[in-house]
């Protein structure tokens, strides 16, 4: 499992126009990739250390601060560039095995008290944010 974590003061997710999550105040978006091979535990895994990445103002966490996360599944981030001009997406889960491991990192952060807003997953969205610093990590599971 794979996240880009970026540290934002404002974020949104459109699809079709309408905007179906946004957080209004400072916190991370977070772009999840699920691994085809990745087992149901990398969710927890995941969900722990994105509520305690310590990459917020005064190097505190989304558990310290309070702070919310918009997470927006994104298969793309398994996309292999390193052959020709066309990525290859061979690395990447099938929708029926990444869904649920997105959704159970969702329900791992709310169990952990992490206020979390989503996109939709495998719908076309539209992503907007106001990037903060810039600070932006890569996470892996």
């Amino acid at each position: 499992m794979r996240a880009v974590a970026a540290r934002v003061t404002r974020a949104a997710v459109r699809v079709d126009g309408a905007v179906v999550g946004e957080i209004t105040e400072p916190g991370l978006l977070v772009l999840l990739g699920v691994h085809r091979d990745d087992p149901p535990e990398a969710a927890g895994v995941m969900a722990r250390k994105l509520h305690e990445l310590r990459i917020l103002s005064g190097e505190r966490s989304c558990a310290e601060a309070g702070a919310p996360l918009l997470v927006v599944s994104q298969f793309t981030l398994y996309g292999d560039t390193r052959k020709g001009r066309r990525p290859s997406w061979s690395a990447a889960a099938r929708p029926e095995h990444a869904q649920p491991l997105v959704e159970a990192v969702v329900v791992a952060l709310r169990e952990r008290g992490a206020t979390v807003a989503t996109g939709v997953f495998g719908a076309l969205m539209a992503v907007e944010s106001v990037n903060d610093g810039p600070f932006t990590v890569l996470v892996e599971v």
